[in-house]
This record gives C-alpha cells, sequence and structure tokens, in this order.
C-alpha cells in the first residue's frame, strides 16, 4: 500500500501476538489470509517448542514488530503498549475490553493509562476485533476470515462493532472486500482517521461504515471531504434512530431537530448514502464500487415477468428513481428484438416470446444497454444450481454482461430474493463490471443511494461545519420585537410594528393601520399563544384598546403590528446549535400546523439559495407554495432570500447563537413577498 502513517501496522512484515488462546486464533487467520511475514509469539509461562518461540515480554522481543495484537487482561494492557512504544514498533490492536466503554472510574482510568503509556503510538480500540487487510494478506483478527477482494480493488469495511465488521464479511453477495478494520472504543484511532488514510489507498473503491458514535465531528467531516475528493463515495448504517435527542428544546425549531435528524441531514448534505440494513448497505457498496455514484436517477428495469415489473414499479414508490419511458428511437430498436405483441414500458415486461432466441436476446440488450438511462437492471431469480439446470439462466445472463461490456451505460442484474443468484453467476458479473443486487428492496434502494449521492456530488459543495468554540454559560431570550430587529437588520422582511405601553396601543393600531396584530411582550413569553398572549385581527380602535387592556395581566408593554391577510402558506424557519455538528438550518410547516404535520427537513452549511429551495422541496407544505387547488403560488423566491437572512444572522452570531424560531415566516402570492411575524431568539452571554 502506499507509504502512510499507518502503513507499519496496516501492512506489517512482522506481528507480535500478545496473549493465549485469542492469540492463536489470529495465528490461524494469518496462515488463512496467506501472511507471510514474521509472527512473534509472546506469553508469559507458555513452552517454546520446535516450531514456536515463545517470548517471555514485549521487551524480549529480538526486533521492534510493526504491529501487535493485544489479547492480555485489560489491566496488564497499559504497561504492554508502554512496552510497545519503546520498542519502536508500528501500532497494536487493543483486542482486550474493560476500558471506557464500562462506564466505570476504574475503566475510565485505565484508558488514560493505555493513552499515557502508548505516547503517539497508533492503536486500535481498546474493545475491538482488531482488522483485515486483504490486498496485503494480514489478519489481525481473532477470528475466522472469509471473502475478500478478488483483484486489486475493494471497499473498506469500517466498524465500532467487531460481530458486524464480522457479519459483513461473512456475506455471500459478492461484495469485493479490501479492508476490514473494527475501531472499537475509538480511543486513539477513529473513524474518520481510518478514512482520511485510506482514502490515499488507490485500491479503496469506496467506504462501508457501522458507526454508534462519531468521536470527533469536524475532522469526521474533513474526512469525508477527502473521500469524497478522491472519488471514494460513502455508505454506513448508524444505531440509535430511535434515541430521544439529548437536548431539551426551549423552540419548536429544537424539539424537530433531534439529533437523529441532524446526522440524517449531515449524511445528505455531505453526499453519504444512510442504509437501514447491514443488507442494503452491501447492495450500495457493490453498485459504488462498479462505478461510484450513478450520473442521475433515470433508471430502466427489465424483465421477462409482468409481476416482477409490478412490484419494481410498488417497491420504488418512495425511492425517487425515475422510470422514464423509452426515447421513441429506443422504442423502435426494442420492437425490432421482442416483436409487435409486446407493450413497451417502464419497467419493463418483455415476456418471454425471444427467451430462447440469443440473437434476439442479444439485440434487446444491445437496445437498452445504448441508451440515455443511468442504470439499466436485468430482473431474473434463479434456481438453486446444485438442484436444477441453470443452463436456461445462464445464457441470458452471460449475454446480457457480454453485451454490458460493450455499452455506456451502467448494467445491473437484480434479484427478487436475496439467494437466487448462484456464486459462480455473481463472480462473473462482478468481474466484468455487472453488479449483482441482491433483493429487490435493497437493490433499488441501492440505486437510489447510489443516485443521491451522485447528485449531491454534482450539485452541492462539501458540507462546512459552523461550530462555536465555547459552550454557553447563561443564556437570554430577546423579546420578540428585540428578535425581529436583529434579524431584520440582515435582511429579514418583518411587519411594520410599535412596541408601546398597553394604554397607547390604539395610537400606535391607528398609525399603523388596521387590521393589526397585537401581542404582550417579554423575554418569559417564550410562545405567547400557549397564554393567550396573542389577539388577532384587530379592526378598530376600541377593539385595540380592549385587546391591549386583556394582555396588561401579561406584560406592561405590548407588541402591536401590520397584520398580514394574504398568506399562501406558513413556514418554520429556526436554527439550532448541534453538540458534535454545530449550526443546523431547519425549515417546517409553520404556524399551528408545526406541532400538527411534523413536517421538517434540516440542512447544515454552506446555506445556498439553492440548497434552501431543495430543502423547501422536501416539504409536504410545498404543495402550498406551488399552489394547491387553484390557489395562488407562493413567493418561493422571497422565502429563499428570507431563510438566507436568518442564515446570515446565524453566521454572524456564531459564539453567541443558542437557538432561533422565526415560526412563522407568512408566504404571500408570487412576486409579493414574505413577512416573518414571529421570532424567538436566545443568545449566550457572559457568566
Amino acid at each position: 500500500m502506499t507509504d502512510n502513517p499507518l502503513s507499519r501496522l496496516l501492512s506489517p512484515r512482522s506481528i507480535a501476538l500478545v496473549g493465549g488462546a485469542w492469540t492463536d486464533a489470529v495465528a490461524a487467520a494469518s496462515r488463512q489470509v496467506g501472511y507471510t511475514g514474521e509472527l512473534l509469539r509472546v506469553h508469559p509461562t507458555r513452552q517454546s517448542d520446535g516450531t514456536t518461540t515463545y517470548y517471555r515480554s514485549v521487551d524480549d522481543l529480538p526486533s521492534a514488530p510493526d504491529a501487535a495484537f493485544l489479547a492480555a487482561p485489560a489491566g496488564d494492557i497499559p504497561e504492554l503498549a508502554g512496552q510497545l512504544a519503546r520498542k519502536g514498533a508500528g501500532g497494536f490492536v487493543c483486542f482486550a475490553s474493560g476500558f471506557d466503554e464500562t462506564g466505570t472510574d476504574e475503566g475510565r482510568a485505565l484508558t488514560r493509562d493505555l493513552l499515557a503509556n502508548a505516547g503517539s503510538l497508533p492503536f486500535t480500540g481498546p474493545n475491538c476485533y482488531g482488522l483485515v487487510n486483504f490486498f496485503d494478506k494480514v489478519a489481525l483478527w481473532p477470528d475466522q476470515v472469509v471473502g475478500g477482494a478478488r483483484g486489486d480493488r475493494g471497499v473498506a469495511l469500517l466498524c465500532q462493532s467487531g460481530t458486524i465488521a464480522l457479519t459483513l464479511m461473512f456475506n455471500q453477495r459478492s461484495l469485493p472486500v479490501g479492508y476490514v478494520i473494527s475501531v472499537g472504543n475509538q480511543t486513539r484511532l477513529a473513524l474518520e482517521d481510518m478514512i482520511e488514510i485510506l482514502s490515499d489507498d488507490p485500491r479503496v473503491s469506496a467506504f462501508g461504515l457501522y458507526v454508534e458514535g462519531i468521536k470527533d465531528a469536524g475532522r469526521f467531516t474533513q474526512a469525508v471531504a477527502k473521500a469524497r475528493a478522491a472519488g471514494k463515495p460513502i455508505a454506513l448504517v448508524k444505531a440509535g434512530r430511535t434515541e430521544a435527542a439529548a437536548r431539551t428544546a426551549a423552540t419548536h425549531t429544537g424539539s424537530m431537530a433531534g439529533a437523529d435528524a441532524v446526522f440524517d441531514a449531515f449524511c445528505r448534505d455531505a453526499g453519504i448514502a444512510r442504509c437501514e440494513t447491514l443488507a442494503t448497505l452491501v447492495e450500495t457498496l457493490k453498485v459504488l464500487h462498479a462505478g461510484g455514484p450513478l450520473p442521475g436517477r433515470r433508471v430502466l428495469v427489465m424483465g421477462a415477468s409482468g409481476g416482477d415489473m409490478a412490484m419494481t414499479a410498488d417497491v420504488s414508490r418512495n425511492l425517487q428513481l425515475e422510470f422514464r419511458p423509452m426515447t421513441a428511437a429506443t422504442t423502435t430498436e426494442v420492437h425490432a428484438a421482442v416483436g409487435p405483441r409486446v407493450t413497451i414500458s417502464n419497467p419493463f415486461d418483455f415476456h418471454t416470446y425471444i427467451w430462447f432466441n440469443r440473437p434476439k436476446m442479444r439485440q434487446l440488450f444491445t437496445a437498452v444497454l445504448n441508451t440515455d438511462y443511468d442504470a439499466v437492471a436485468f430482473m431474473l431469480d434463479c434456481p438453486p444450481v446444485d438442484r436444477a439446470n441453470v443452463d436456461a439462466f445462464d445464457g441470458p445472463i452471460r449475454d446480457y454482461v457480454a453485451v454490458a461490456q460493450a455499452s455506456k451505460t451502467r448494467a445491473m442484474m437484480l434479484s427478487s430474493l436475496p439467494d437466487t443468484f448462484y456464486e459462480t453467476i455473481r463472480e462473473h458479473c462482478t468481474v466484468h463490471g455487472v453488479v449483482p443486487l441482491q433483493g429487490q428492496r435493497e437493490g433499488l434502494e441501492a440505486l437510489a443511494n447510489a443516485a443521491a449521492i451522485g447528485e449531491r456530488w454534482r450539485t452541492a459543495p462539501p458540507v462546512q461545519l459552523a461550530r462555536p468554540t465555547a459552550v454557553p454559560a447563561r443564556v437570554r431570550t430577546l423579546t420578540e420585537d428585540a428578535g425581529k430587529a436583529a434579524l431584520a437588520a440582515f435582511g429579514l422582511p418583518v411587519p411594520k410594528a410599535r412596541t408601546v405601553p398597553w394604554a397607547d396601543a390604539a395610537d400606535a393600531a391607528i398609525e399603523i393601520g388596521f387590521p393589526v396584530v397585537i401581542k404582550a411582550v417579554s423575554a418569559d413569553l417564550a410562545h405567547k399563544s400557549d397564554v393567550g398572549g396573542v389577539v388577532l385581527n384587530v379592526r378598530t380602535a376600541a377593539d385595540a384598546d380592549a385587546a391591549a387592556q386583556r394582555l396588561s395581566k401579561l406584560s406592561e408593554r405590548v407588541l402591536v403590528e401590520q397584520m398580514v391577510t394574504d398568506g399562501v402558506a406558513e413556514i418554520l424557519v429556526g436554527v439550532i446549535v448541534d453538540p458534535q455538528f454545530g449550526q443546523v438550518l431547519v425549515l417546517g410547516a409553520g404556524g399551528v400546523m408545526t406541532e400538527l404535520w411534523h413536517d421538517s427537513t434540516s440542512l447544515l452549511p454552506p446555506f445556498t439559495a439553492a440548497s434552501v429551495e431543495a430543502a423547501l422541496g422536501r416539504l409536504n407544505i410545498s404543495k402550498l407554495l406551488a399552489g394547491f387547488r387553484g390557489k395562488p403560488a407562493g413567493d418561493v423566491p422571497a422565502l429563499v432570500e428570507a431563510v438566507l437572512a436568518v442564515a446570515r444572522y446565524a453566521a454572524a452570531n456564531l459564539e453567541t447563537l443558542v437557538e432561533l424560531d422565526v415560526n412563522p415566516i407568512i408566504v404571500r402570492p408570487s412576486g409579493h413577498g414574505v413577512v416573518a411575524v414571529d421570532a424567538l431568539v436566545r443568545i449566550a452571554e457572559k457568566a
């Protein structure tokens, strides 16, 4: 592999195995993958024999090992790490557990001692399974080793769980794997370190991650950007979707942007495919390995079964794949192959009229594989190769692969069930650049994931986190009028308004012009409507005076402002400061719809007009903005500018803004602008 700070650990010429039975398994795994370097055994009591020499300690080794596998009791690990550091080793795998993951003082103390003794020595773990480098035939791994890349390229699987890493290695889906690395507690080397280092390895085609927590979101973001620059896409599974957010939210914005929603937004904006299952992760990685992200979402699926095609349409209904009709030219070519009785569509049931006419089948494949589709999938399920004659299946698949090799379109095979592609045909497809997608839902999800990454890479820059440098000691909530004034200075449109003693409300209303809204003004009233602190549609001076008098029970001063009467839709715009990822912009259905619809989306910086417009399009309420059932369309360009004004305020107040909630921005008909009619801003103050 290329020279890097971890080259000795990842591609060692000598390995010290420190411990008993678990290191026997590592030695067996090393032999299994064909490791040709030196294995040095360390154990305090085992006796040497004619084939194996045991050293009593690391200090007794004749030379510094490039890598070591530590399977000793947790209490011995810090001292062993110190011995390796003094010896000049290249790094180690800490298989032992009993450290930070225990949540005990003893475990935390052992972690501190481990870090202190190891110095700058790189290591994975503690509490990790190790690593396998199939490219260089290295296995620091205390279990069976199967699979691996068939050639000189493959994906890197990086996992916080050793069992998940083992499960992924055991896949029977013909995924070319180059590295399997378990990082465990991420005490020294974390996921971001491995992504950063392996992005420089030309043999790595893509990254597959199993994530339980990000150690350093800033460095992780940088590593993801480096992988993108190197053309190495990332797909992952992250545990914890159902965990409650770790913050107590004071605003609607905060309640809608829980920790998992923020991570979802990060994955989308960073161009990472977040998968629900390990099966979808593997299928997605197969697509990414075989040519990177898809250039677009235009997909053609074909097969000789109407049932398969009907299910394809149903299964894909929420995947944002585009099943565009064939062009007139392609339709003509396909008809020439399949005959006039077949209806041309997409998904395409070409029936079985020509199944045994191989020249006509190749003619069909040539027609569909030389089109402007971003991916073409031939759907077929095969019988068990050891219990049936597969010639009638094998021939069409091999013809399809042969045509695909000479075509310009990304080609896939697709099965309904994950176990109906036998290994020899999977391998034949993989070697020749055709992806054997196993399982209808997982395969279609994989295509959608690869298309989403490609779209993000084409249209948006990498994520650039905006994170304050300090945690606020004390938080103050601005009054509504003060919050609006602060936002208006950055371009947010607000209503004509005056803040006056309650007794002057009628005069202020007359000056502004009816109808007006009158609100109580107090920093302690975060949600005024919940306590009757807002009076709408005030149309006379007498009504204004009466309303203000009622509100005087809540505050001495009231906010009188112009009422917007021609709204098309109400939108929430807010910013929260996530503990890991920093400022996050949140858009959603506003006003009374906020709690009712739970319709929101989050996005991370940089915030652009294009990213904001795309985010608005993800909302269900976007139908109102487009003009629903004869209603006028909303002024979306003005709304986008208003959102960017909020983002500018947030960026300018990075170190002090804790949270803000503009709810709602009323969107008026196209060409008439928008107005922010309520704002709640929370800022940090020095203690």
